[in-house]
């Protein structure tokens, strides 16, 4: 069993940037791979996606360029560095886990998932 606890959210302008964590217990991060998704009011969607290995990473059309994920064994913690954040990206985020060397963009990829953390960026 793995929990995940995501920090950093909060409230930013238009243009800032933001660095959401996820930290992991019960289990080694390095077996998993790892998964940012989104969910404004309506269904939640994919952000981005990182192998175990970190040599993979998938991200969503409208997030590539301004996002990088990220992840540090050692720590057990997964990064989002969001940069030029605009209104659109207001949502809550949530980090997950897949017990894949590699995922992708399916929700069902992913046996672990944290509460989420708001994202709040203004215009």
């Amino acid at each position: 069993q793995v929990q995940l606890v995501e920090s950093g959210g909060g409230l930013v302008q238009a243009g800032g940037s933001l660095t959401l964590s996820c930290v992991a217990s019960g289990r080694t991060l390095s077996s998993f791979a790892m998964g940012w998704f989104r969910q404004a009011p309506g269904e939640r969607e994919f952000v981005a996606s990182l192998s175990t290995d970190g040599g993979t990473t998938y991200y969503a059309d409208s997030v590539k360029g301004r996002i990088t994920i990220s992840r540090d064994n050692a720590k057990n913690t997964v990064y989002l560095q969001m940069n030029s954040l605009k209104a659109e990206d207001t949502a809550v985020y949530y980090c997950a886990a897949s017990h894949a060397r590699v995922s992708g963009s399916l929700m069902g990829e992913y046996a672990y998932w944290g509460q989420g953390t708001q994202v709040t960026v203004s215009s």
